[in-house]
């Protein structure tokens, strides 16, 4: 495989969750030229087993001893050359020993340095390596000598802006020096939440300048909607590259988009993830978490779509019907009659307060997704930065 060129390119974010197969491949289709899976901590990779499934042409990273839980699943043939794994890690030795697993099937190793989530900063990981300078610089040379350059794939990694400009400068300027093809900067700082701006002015066009300076691909990530955005980050910044998450969540044919208003109407974008996730065999309740991010909550589609158990369900609602035949999907004020058809359901009630952020997951199916992804259900969770030592106080 000829080496990854991450210049000129606009990817999916890595997303926990949402960013599994059936939107990975979704965002290729719809034009995205490389992909990000969620971050995977480097030990739970390493108790895997890698086993090819002929049956739907993609290779699955399992855990063998929790009934062949799949924690990582890559198509052979839609994502082999424009897949970046995402790495948690901590440790120099564990970076190298979980990136050798997946390096023959990947087309590049990222390490997460930019999540402030507890999932992520937990034993120093994600933004805590922040904090840490030394520790993220040693991770990145281990993973350019000992992986990009055996495997020849690409070693990039992912940070945030820190308190100041100079700051932030100083550290890009030790990270680029360790070997890296690419550097994602997301333009927030790490207490800032998605919903508050980014901050690009001041910050931006000084490490886009050193990425150059080194050779490295420079990605901005934060507030970033479109295809036509990336043409405007290019000349407003000098940035190589741009990363979409949220609008991705939303609506994955913001790829193709030349602005953000121009996007494929949301039942033909959930009717190709869903078509997608039948198609590679993707677990119900991560469809059911995709699909409830893009269908609208004040929908009927969504209701049916939330008390769906299996993609047969799920089929049915796409069809206009209850999701299971025999037990009609109930209203949701609980004095309504019954209703006979997905048409009738039309709620006669306020609409529940941001309903996205309410997916009603049943217990069982909760814990067939393990303890990460339990820990996702409350996305908004602040974090011990907030109030903690400044990033700038530590970096140095």
């Amino acid at each position: 495989m000829p080496p990854l060129n991450y210049s000129g390119k606009l990817v999916l974010a890595p997303m926990v969750r949402t960013g599994e197969l059936p939107i990975r491949l979704s965002a290729l289709r719809y034009g995205a030229d490389l992909v990000w899976s969620p971050e995977i901590v480097d030990k739970k990779i390493i108790a895997c087993k890698r086993i090819v499934n002929e049956k739907i042409n993609c290779v699955d990273f399992i855990q063998a001893d929790k009934d062949n839980n799949v924690v990582f699943r890559t198509h052979r043939h839609h994502e082999h050359s424009k897949i970046i794994f995402q790495l948690g890690t901590a440790s120099p030795e564990l970076a190298v020993q979980a990136a050798t697993i997946v390096a023959a099937d990947v087309a590049g190793i990222d390490v997460n340095s930019g999540c402030p989530k507890h999932f992520s900063i937990h034993s120093g990981m994600g933004a805590a390596l922040l904090r840490t300078p030394d520790k993220l610089v040693a991770i990145l040379e281990a993973l350019v000598k000992e992986v990009g350059k055996k495997f020849d794939i690409g070693i990039s990694v992912k940070i945030r802006i820190l308190d100041t400009p100079e700051a932030t400068f100083e550290l890009v300027e030790r990270l680029v020096k360790t070997g890296i093809s690419a550097l994602t900067v997301h333009c927030r700082k790490i207490a800032m939440r998605p919903r508050e701006r980014a901050i690009r002015d001041g910050y931006l066009a000084g490490i886009a300048n050193i990425c150059r300076e080194a050779g490295v691909t420079c990605i901005a990530n934060g507030d970033v909607y479109c295809r036509g955005d990336l043409t405007l980050l290019k000349d407003m910044y000098g940035i190589d590259s741009a990363m979409i998450a949220t609008s991705a969540e939303t609506n994955v044919s913001c790829f193709s988009a030349d602005t953000k208003d121009n996007v494929r109407p949301w039942r033909e974008v959930a009717e190709e993830i869903f078509k997608t996730a039948v198609e590679i065999d993707n677990h119900t309740t991560n469809t059911k978490y995709i699909l409830g991010r893009i269908i609208p909550g004040r929908d009927v589609m969504y209701r049916g779509i939330m008390q769906s158990h299996s993609h047969d369900e799920m089929k049915r609602v796409f069809q206009g019907l209850p999701p299971r035949e025999t037990e009609p999907l109930k209203s949701q004020n609980p004095k309504q009659a019954k209703a006979s058809s997905i048409q009738d359901l039309e709620p006669k009630t306020e609409p529940m307060s941001n309903p996205k952020r309410k997916i009603a997951i049943s217990a069982l199916e909760d814990l067939c997704m393990g303890i990460d992804h339990q820990r996702q259900k409350l996305e908004d969770v602040e974090t011990p930065f907030r109030d903690g030592p400044s990033a700038l106080q530590t970096v140095g």
